[in-house]
């Protein structure tokens, strides 16, 4: 079962590439007191996800924070350093890229697909929600497709 609204982030440690290397990062360091956007993707560099998804984060960044976001959060079942080297090459810079590369947070959200037919093991749903100091305000799970967690579904609810 997955997280519901009004739920809390459950805490997890994952990483993100700091200047010297993959570092941890906790969800509680990262949801704590702020209000976040958060989206998960099943895998850097899939063509959804570097086609479509990531980039209209990119684009629609300031618009988001400009809306009282103060960070925007990608997840992948993937580890730091490919999460690094797809926020660089997106030119993602304003967006948090955060590893999940032991699926974690994923299966702590109870958000987790099996992709093992496409030799790709156990991945994150594509998703996207609105957290408040840790409390889940808005949870868009897409079955199929990107339209229910794109960078302008979450903007019009925000």
């Amino acid at each position: 079962m997955s997280v519901q609204i009004g739920d809390r982030i459950p805490s997890v440690s994952l990483r993100v590439m700091g200047p010297e290397g993959p570092e941890p990062v906790t969800t509680d360091e990262l949801f704590a007191g702020k209000r976040v956007v958060m989206f998960a993707v099943p895998g850097a560099f899939t063509p959804g996800c570097s086609r479509t998804h990531l980039p209209g984060f990119v684009v629609q960044a300031d618009a988001i924070r400009a809306k009282g976001v103060d960070s925007i959060i990608c997840t992948s079942v993937n580890d730091a350093f490919v999460m690094a080297a797809w926020g660089q090459a997106q030119n993602a810079e304003a967006i948090i890229m955060l590893a999940d590369g032991n699926a974690e947070l994923a299966s702590a959200l109870g958000l987790t697909k099996d992709a093992s037919a496409f030799q790709m093991g156990t991945r994150s749903q594509r998703y996207a929600m609105i957290v408040n100091d840790g409390v889940i305000e808005l949870l868009n799970v897409d079955e199929k497709g990107i339209d229910l967690s794109s960078a302008e579904t979450i903007l019009n609810a925000l």
